[in-house]
């Protein structure tokens, strides 16, 4: 394994799970009983993916996991830092564990993840949430265990946000996946790109990309285990293998034969029937080969999250996206051509720091000139440490919201457009289970990332369906399983 991969070693490996081991008895000891673990997450995949390593760390300690943050022994709040909402409604939920300790009071709350992972988030909680027991950062998620014994010893709040070392990989960490045919996989850990607006870098560390060998045996794991649609996650997964060294490739820094398309081509020669997909993509990273291998395997889907964030080439350059609205339409154009049906989804700020009016409307042209499926869509939203915290932003919050309202409207009409043109057509879904819609119980996607609310395929949950398409809303389809 390459010493740049920082994975923690097989000596530090044991460590956790003997420690979580060892915690076995003291926390028996303190309820009296099994105790109840409860991982609440905020925010990404990558969140979603590092609470499946807490949780198995819990179920090691000899916790039974359950969902019912009112009535559980150990409450771990897994959070995020990317908009200020998300921050305020974490602190939100802080506020509520008060309650939890009265109720149970020998129960243990913590907070973690990239909002713990800064340090005025952690000052906060130590002067104002008393009855919060460990902070603990993304680069300490190991260390977890640990500072659980602490506390179980009677030891005093814990305070992590460095851990053992500084973005530690936990290869050999065994995640505890949800039920269904969905798993996400992680690549990559970090961020080199420091958007102005962005908090990641700060809060997950450099880019850190996991050996390739490591990579695909656990991906064939799960081809094996029986899961049929694998999300490979990293916070850049165009940039994965960058820091594994090994011969340059056209002065481009990629390592021969590691960067990320050559990974795909990998994974996608594990026989089966299966789906990978991947994210996020950096525009400035996502490359015509990357196209050409997707288009040249059918177990990788043909969708893409391809987040722009601005329609103007001025406001691009004040994000620090290195890339211009022309470049990013030739990506768009060159991977339509090899894959005709591409799902396409984005992410879009409104009223970053300086954004006029006219360059709001140079956005909703590209939306016109795209046509996205879907949108993540924001109100831009300053992070303390970011470069652009600090950019002059006159525009009010009103004519913010105004924006915002005619994206959403243009964008809500481009999605039904474009879910109109599937009314009446056979998609091939994989259900992944019970729906909210009562006239279609289950529900799946299709290869290009539509949600299908589904008649007929109750009992069907991890197999692929043909489904006639009957009808459409904004943002999902309805089909009757042929």
């Amino acid at each position: 394994m390459h010493e740049t991969n920082r994975a923690i070693s097989r000596e530090a490996l044991d460590r956790i799970y003997t420690q979580c081991d060892r915690n076995r008895g003291p926390l028996l000891e303190r309820f009296g009983r099994q105790p109840r673990g409860c991982v609440v997450t905020f925010g990404c995949q990558q969140n979603e993916a590092d609470s499946e390593l807490i949780r198995a760390m819990l179920l090691e300690m000899g916790c039974q996991l359950t969902d019912e943050a009112d009535d559980c022994d150990i409450l771990i709040f897994n959070t995020c830092a990317i908009r200020e909402h998300a921050e305020t409604r974490v602190l939100g939920h802080l506020g509520e564990v008060s309650h939890l300790k009265i109720k149970n009071p020998r129960a243990i709350a913590a907070l973690c993840g990239c909002m713990a992972q800064q340090g005025h988030v952690a000052d906060k909680v130590k002067a104002s949430y008393p009855y919060i027991d460990m902070v603990f950062g993304t680069h300490a998620l190991g260390r977890f265990p640990a500072l659980l014994a602490g506390r179980l010893m009677g030891g005093r709040r814990a305070f992590d946000l460095e851990g053992d070392a500084h973005g530690v990989i936990l290869e050999g960490l065994r995640p505890q996946r949800a039920e269904g045919p969905l798993a996400w996989l992680s690549i990559m850990y970090g961020c080199n790109n420091y958007c102005s607006y962005c908090v990641v870098p700060f809060v997950r560390g450099r880019e850190r990309s996991r050996a390739p060998e490591a990579v695909l045996a656990e991906f064939k794991g799960l081809i094996a285990a029986g899961y049929k649609d694998i999300t490979l996650l990293g916070q850049n997964v165009n940039s994965y293998g960058r820091d594994l060294g090994g011969r340059d490739l056209g002065g481009n820094g990629l390592a021969a034969g590691l960067d990320f398309p050559a990974l795909l081509e990998q994974l996608a020669a594990t026989p089966g029937d299966y789906r990978i997909r991947f994210m996020t993509s950096h525009p400035k990273d996502a490359s015509k080969r990357l196209f050409d291998v997707m288009a040249a395997h059918k177990s990788i889907c043909s969708s893409i999250h391809l987040p722009v964030q601005a329609g103007s080439d001025r406001v691009l350059a004040e994000m620090n996206r290195r890339y211009t609205v022309a470049q990013y339409l030739e990506l768009i154009d060159y991977a339509r051509s090899v894959m005709p049906g591409l799902g396409l989804t984005s992410d879009i700020i409104v009223g970053f720091p300086g954004e006029t009016e006219r360059e709001f409307e140079e956005t909703l042209s590209l939306l016109e000139r795209v046509r996205f499926d879907s949108l993540f869509t924001f109100i831009y939203s300053p992070r303390k440490g970011t470069k652009a915290a600090d950019m002059p932003d006159p525009a009010s919050r009103a004519d913010k919201q105004r924006w915002f309202d005619r994206l959403l409207d243009t964008q809500n009409r481009i999605s039904r457009e474009i879910n109109d043109t599937y009314v009446g057509q056979t998609l091939r879904v994989l259900v992944s289970g019970p729906g909210e819609d009562k006239g279609y119980p289950m529900q799946g996607r299709t290869d290009g990332f539509k949600l299908v609310h589904l008649q007929g395929a109750e009992g069907k949950t991890g197999q692929f369906v043909d489904a006639h398409i009957e009808k459409r809303s904004t943002w999902a389809l309805f089909g009757r399983v042929k």
